[in-house]
């Protein structure tokens, strides 16, 4: 059985772990709400951009984009976030889990002909460990994240996919529905297949850093009403553009602005759910910090008052020698 010292050590040991863990959840909650803000005020440009191109699509027009010509695949290209830093859960585990798998199944084409660009320093880390081609090092964006970066990025890919220098580009990371669900996500950059990309998933809340099960639960159910009613009240598009020069023409500069806006949201997603993610590891360190304090506690009052019986014990046997 430890003495009473090892026991108190223990103790302070602990308490100074959970000031840490509390600590950091609350800076990684002011995080997580600078993050929130951010999407937030993206929102209004996605939704316009998405209103303007399912009108188009409407019109019946025949798009040839180069970004929108599938053809066979030769060379890949993957677009992977993840964070600079640890403390977050399973968040970087499952991204590098699932760059793994994805370059296992193109593992035929050859190293030589996988390139990855990696956002964040822990998959850049893991794809410098397996020896596959980088793009770069973009371990700045994953920190601040700017829509300039995501520019620069697209239209390196863009070039490369109009060269044929790429066939394909993937993106792997985690969609920001809430505070306590990020939904790890891998789709296809390059060819954009605009109707899916249009019905995609979108839910998010960006209103609370709530992350219990019960919470996350009645947000679910909320959001699903809202959805539905908006769905009751959607009207058909019915805009009458004036296109100049050519419908074409416009559609191939909408969509790379599509490709631009893809990326930056993306890595929006993804810095708001290393923020959440870090957020509920550090609350769920500091509720262990918690009860293994009253455990340790309770240990040490038993400890103490067995001390104190063995001592009144030794006192009453003296006085009766």
């Amino acid at each position: 059985m430890p003495s009473l010292k090892e026991i108190k050590g223990r103790i302070a040991s602990v308490n100074s772990t959970r000031k840490i863990t509390s600590a950091m959840k609350m800076v990684a909650s002011s995080k997580l709400h600078h993050a929130q803000v951010a999407i937030e005020n993206m929102l209004p440009y996605e939704e316009m951009l998405e209103h303007i191109l399912k009108t188009f699509l409407a019109s019946d027009a025949e798009l040839r984009s180069t970004f929108l010509q599938e053809r066979p695949v030769k060379r890949v290209a993957l677009i992977v976030y993840s964070s600079n830093s640890s403390l977050c859960g399973g968040f970087n585990a499952n991204v590098i889990k699932e760059m793994q798998k994805t370059l296992d199944q193109y593992e035929h084409l050859g190293k030589d002909n996988i390139i990855v660009y990696p956002i964040g320093r822990k998959v850049a880390e893991k794809v410098t460990k397996l020896g596959f081609k980088s793009a770069g090092n973009f371990v700045a964006l994953a920190d601040k994240p700017n829509v300039d970066g995501c520019i620069s990025i697209a239209q390196e890919l863009g070039a490369m996919y109009a060269k044929g220098e790429v066939d394909r580009v993937e993106m792997i990371y985690h969609h920001f529905k809430s505070a306590g669900s990020q939904i790890l996500t891998h789709k296809t950059f390059l060819p954009i297949d605009i109707e899916s990309e249009l019905n995609a998933d979108k839910e998010r809340d960006l209103t609370s850093n709530v992350a219990t099960r019960e919470a996350v639960e009645y947000l679910r159910n909320r959001d699903r009403q809202q959805a539905a009613k908006e769905r009751q009240a959607a009207k058909p598009l019915n805009d009458n553009y004036i296109v100049e020069p050519d419908l074409h023409s416009v559609l191939n500069k909408l969509v790379p602005k599509l490709a631009h806006l893809m990326l930056y949201t993306a890595l929006l997603d993804s810095v708001a759910s290393e923020h959440a993610a870090r957020m509920v590891a550090m609350q769920t360190a500091t509720d262990n910090a918690d009860e293994l304090l009253r455990d340790l506690n309770l240990q040490y009052n038993k400890s103490r008052q067995q001390a104190i019986t063995n001592e009144l014990l030794d006192i009453v046997g003296g006085s009766q020698n």
